[in-house]
């Protein structure tokens, strides 16, 4: 049951990054112009799906410190790096972003690397 907070923190964070990058990703570039960046970033932080991506945010501390109550810090923080794997894993099916043999390998060694530390 304690491990929900953790994968709660995980779930909210990975929400706010993939909604950040649809949403960014359909509103094109950011503007060379000053004046025209301010209004391109303030339409973007007043889009629905901005905002909920920073409430994600939000509560994705609120489950860590959740998560903090009940592990301790260098027992729960190498979770955070499953965050890597679930983002480039959706980034190449959903943004058809590559995933080279190099990034596979790194996810492979990310994941062993978290099963490691999460032994000790």
């Amino acid at each position: 049951m304690n491990y929900l907070y953790i994968v709660a923190t995980i779930a909210l964070t990975v929400f706010g990054q993939i909604a950040i990058k649809m949403q960014v990703s359909k509103a094109g570039s950011l503007p060379a112009d000053s004046g025209d960046k301010l209004l391109f970033l303030i339409k973007l932080l007043l889009n629905p799906w901005i905002i909920a991506a920073f409430a994600a945010a939000f509560l994705a501390s609120v489950t860590w410190m959740g998560a903090m109550s009940k592990f301790q810090l260098s027992h729960a923080y190498p979770f955070m790096s499953l965050n890597f794997v679930i983002v480039l894993g959706l980034s190449a099916w959903l943004f058809h972003e590559p995933m080279s043999l190099t990034r596979m390998a790194g996810v492979a060694l990310i994941c062993i690397g978290t099963i490691v530390a999460a032994q000790g």
